[in-house]
């Protein structure tokens, strides 16, 4: 038999069966660009300030979303063919639940506390503050203000990112009832589901070019996560190759202005964000960094931008963003030791083994 030549790939199988990988340096790459976006549309209140927007129609911290996405579509699909249910939903609830809990909690009492125009006690007996914590922990409320907290910013959202986990929880809910009812590892219903949801992408563009922003997200983060799991289901028959993420980015720009460009981009994101995942010419030297601050840094950068913001008015989105991102990584590793890690090391416990770091997605 002829080896395959360097130009096909490698099977995704194969890819993932690798001693390494770059998952933990992606995805804190990731939640930093999400920081770096937000720059400025906190300091101007506007998304079309960000540079990306004009030649690519998405933020840089849109794009990032997409690649958590992929990421989480392959590695939840994953997760839930090697676990079973029981562990799965067991697995996915200590991931998300406790970084977020006691994000809500020190947002709302430690943080808002501080910046609230109002007398403390008035702000901790307002009914707006429960309302604030209620929102964001049940349904992913990023619209919800907290009392005299960031009144005078362009945008006064304390919690502004967390909007993604709700599509993310609706993602993971699908993953497991299509595991429930034996359906995620059938390679036709995973091609059929992206399929569907790739022409759903298109029709959009092609019959309601001006719809709404939240209409398209709607499609974006469910097709780009769909994806990611049939890449996975398909992994005996899909290779990671460097030549189809050029083919697909050149399909991309040559398609700009059509309504087959943001399908096309959606695609070619995902496809690309797990190559320089998995394959091996780019993971046989990769460092994985022993803290995964990916979350921590997603969920904190918002309100620490909206707080220097705060304090510091006429700051410009590039000076905002030196002192940003060295307190968002330094609350994002408090986080990370204090509350993620312990709670993996529950996870692991619970489970009765080891918990593999390589097969853990950190929510978006």
């Amino acid at each position: 038999m002829v080896p395959p030549r360097s130009w096909q790939g490698v099977k995704v199988e194969s890819a993932i069966a690798g001693p390494h990988n770059n998952l933990t340096l992606i995805r804190l790459g990731l939640a930093l660009a999400v920081v770096v976006s937000h720059a400025f549309s906190v300091t101007t209140g506007e998304l079309s300030d960000e540079p990306l927007v004009a030649s690519t129609g998405f933020t840089l911290g849109e794009h990032a979303v997409n690649g958590f996405f992929a990421i989480s579509g392959f590695l939840v699909t994953m997760s839930f063919d090697r676990r079973g249910w029981r562990d799965y939903a067991m697995a996915r609830a200590l991931r998300i639940a406790p970084g977020l809990i006691v994000a809500v909690l020190a947002v709302s009492l430690l943080l808002g506390s501080a910046m609230t125009t109002l007398p403390i006690g008035e702000y901790l007996g307002s009914p707006a503050l429960r309302r604030f914590i209620t929102a964001t922990l049940t349904s992913f409320k990023s619209n919800t203000e907290l009392p005299g907290v960031f009144s005078n910013n362009t945008l006064v959202l304390p919690m502004g990112t967390v909007w993604t986990l709700k599509y993310e929880v609706m993602c993971y809910a699908g993953v497991f009832l299509m595991g429930l009812v034996g359906l995620l590892q059938s390679r036709t219903v995973a091609l059929v589901l992206v399929v569907g949801l790739a022409l759903g992408s298109v029709g959009l563009d092609l019959l309601l070019p001006d719809a709404p922003k939240g209409m398209e997200t709607a499609l974006r983060l469910p097709l780009i996560f769909a994806l990611g799991g049939a890449l996975y289901v398909w992994r005996g028959r899909v290779r990671l190759s460097g030549l189809l993420v050029l083919v697909l980015l050149l399909a991309t720009w040559l398609s700009a202005g059509t309504f087959l460009y943001k399908t096309l981009l959606f695609i070619g994101s995902t496809y690309g964000v797990l190559w320089l995942a998995f394959a091996p010419a780019l993971t046989r030297f990769s460092y994985e960094p022993k803290a995964d601050l990916s979350y921590g840094t997603y969920l904190y950068g918002w309100p620490i931008q909206q707080s220097l913001h705060a304090l510091w008015p006429g700051m410009a989105a590039g000076v905002l963003l030196v002192p940003s991102l060295a307190i968002t990584l330094m609350v994002a590793a408090v986080s990370w030791y204090l509350i993620e890690k312990p709670a993996l090391g529950l996870k692991a416990r619970a489970l009765g083994r080891r918990t593999l770091r390589t097969i853990e997605p950190a929510a978006p």
